[in-house]
């Protein structure tokens, strides 16, 4: 299978994973959304050590992280995805998932955006079609609010400038994850450390939530893992393009699961970015061609 193909699949899965979060933060309710990012990062960063125990890359992945170049850029990437996770999570608990889900409609348009003008890449006529509609239904839906969406703001940068980051790193996923989760539990533990001196912090309060804050590291890790193999695998624009996966699953949880308002003006938006996801389709059903198989050679 060719690198390209393989990347299809891997962003395919990791952004199908992302769209399914909604069902399970709930879950972890009563803490709060910086415990719940707490347990994220660490326990992420228990199953990356013990997978590059396995693989034998823990020496090597720790002379890559005392890099100086290194270490900063993971240092920027840790934060990014620590200010998304927080307001991904606040916004899910809050009953704001129709307006988190924007801002996941809004991360291609810049990550698209970044692949042209930082990347040099190049996209065809139809995948430029695809991208223009999916623009107009995001402004569609930015109207109907009638305010600065802010969390869909905070959510798209945050994401769209970690993900610029991680491709221009370009190192491998399982290692990048665990740098960037080493460097952001130095706080995050200290954190549960604290919440539990306190008596405040939820976990060990029932073994049925224990597990399900320690399964948040699991939750998180196997998707980024799979989005940072795509990141080196398939250009930039592409990965942009099937992120419109994750908020559509949203969309579809937030109005019929949680029954979250839906005026005419957001359907019509919606609509839009649905004919965008279908000219996608299209697209990646040709992209076996000789022209898309050149990006990269068969691994």
């Amino acid at each position: 299978m060719s690198k390209y193909r393989l990347g299809l699949i891997y962003g395919f899965t990791s952004y199908t994973m992302w769209g399914l979060f909604p069902l399970y933060w709930p879950l972890l309710q009563p803490a709060t959304p910086l415990e719940m990012v707490s347990h994220r990062a660490v326990w992420s960063l228990v199953f990356c050590i013990i997978a590059l125990a396995i693989a034998q890359q823990l020496r090597s992945t720790f002379a890559l992280m005392i890099s100086p170049g290194i270490f900063w850029r993971f240092t920027l990437a840790a934060f990014l995805i620590s200010i998304n996770w927080i307001t991904y999570i606040w916004a899910v608990n809050h009953e704001q998932i129709v307006e988190a889900s924007l801002g996941y409609y809004m991360q291609p348009i810049l990550l698209v955006l970044m692949g042209i003008l930082a990347f040099k890449e190049e996209m065809r006529k139809i995948q430029w079609i695809a991208f223009i509609v999916a623009t107009i239904g995001v402004i569609i839906l930015t109207i109907d609010y009638g305010r600065p969406p802010w969390i869909s703001f905070a959510l798209a940068f945050s994401w769209s400038s970690y993900s610029f980051v991680k491709k221009k790193i370009n190192l491998g996923s399982l290692q990048g994850l665990a740098i960037e989760t080493l460097i952001s539990s130095v706080f995050y533990g200290s954190y549960l450390i604290w919440l539990g001196y306190k008596g405040e912090g939820q976990f060990g309060h029932g073994a049925g939530l224990t597990a399900l804050l320690i399964g948040a590291g699991l939750v998180t890790a196997i998707p980024l893992l799979l989005f940072n193999g795509a990141t080196t695998r398939i250009p930039f624009t592409m990965i942009g393009l099937l992120q419109y996966l994750t908020p559509t699953i949203q969309f579809m949880l937030a109005v019929f699961l949680r029954h979250e308002p839906m005026p005419h003006a957001r359907w019509l938006g919606f609509v839009f970015i649905w004919l965008a996801l279908i000219t996608l389709g299209y697209d990646l059903i040709k992209s076996g061609s000789s022209r898309d198989n050149s990006l990269a050679q068969p691994d």
